[in-house]
């Protein structure tokens, strides 16, 4: 492998302009968009948080509601992040070849990854916002630190959207996204604490999801609906940072390999 694809990234502010185009273009159905993206986490909070809920009235120290509403929120975060990096990426670089009409103007690779990511982390946010929204909507919690879940929806959108766009470097089609949601979206949803407890694992489990970014996530999100700081808010918040950081590095490494071909 040619010594230039692992040089450091050089980033410059021409980045915007292409998180701009993808802007625009959003816009054109950004109705259906976030109806879309609030639909399926608003189906699983209010279908198991009333249905599981009266039947579990507690968990955590606090109702079962309020518990799923939590892992609900970086749920839909990680999804919506997750999809936009790995399909309408894959569509930009390969279908559309957006990339390479944009690589013909004074705009390195280096930018256009890192408004991949920023992109998919923007709309991710929206998402965030949204079930965030309904949470407030139902009095589920009327705590001021609950608005800190904006920029931790942030976080957790440039977490994923930069690992899900090491998938997209290495996709041959996008049959094979369907490989990294069996095998490490839906696994997370099940390991991290969405549902119940990450503590009613067995003990391997609970080490494997203490390596897992959502599992960070939701170690944040959850102590701030209660209206308490989370414990170890710093390492949560560093953890999620470096995924974020290693995912765009590796990503753009493989990405250069795959456009230099």
């Amino acid at each position: 492998m040619n010594q230039h694809h692992f040089s450091l990234p050089r980033l410059s502010l021409r980045f915007f302009p292409i998180w701009r185009r993808h802007l625009l273009v959003w816009k054109k159905v950004a109705a259906t968009s976030i109806l879309g993206h609030l639909a399926d986490p608003v189906i699983y909070l209010l279908g198991l948080g009333y249905g599981l809920g009266s039947l579990l009235p507690e968990m955590g120290g606090t109702s079962y509601m309020v518990f799923l509403a939590a892992g609900t929120v970086c749920y839909s975060t990680m999804n919506s992040a997750s999809f936009e990096a790995l399909y309408s990426g894959f569509a930009r670089m390969h279908e559309q070849r957006t990339w390479e009409a944009i690589l013909n103007t004074p705009v390195t690779l280096d930018d256009v990854v890192l408004a991949e990511i920023l992109w998919a982390a923007s709309k991710s946010l929206l998402s965030g916002l949204a079930v965030l929204a309904v949470i407030w909507l139902l009095g589920l919690t009327h705590s001021a630190l609950s608005l800190w879940l904006i920029p931790l929806a942030l976080l957790v959108g440039l977490c994923f959207a930069a690992l899900g766009l090491i998938m997209t470097a290495l996709a041959p089609s996008y049959d094979f996204f369907m490989y990294y949601f069996t095998l490490v979206i839906t696994p997370m949803m099940l390991l991290c604490g969405v549902f119940f407890p990450v503590t009613q694992l067995p003990l391997l489990l609970q080490t494997v999801s203490a390596i897992l970014p959502l599992t960070h996530a939701i170690n944040l999100a959850r102590p701030l609906l209660n209206d308490s700081v989370p414990v170890d808010f710093i390492w949560h918040a560093a953890v999620l940072f470096c995924y974020a950081l290693a995912g765009f590095y590796v990503s753009l490494v493989l990405f250069r390999r795959r456009l230099s071909k």
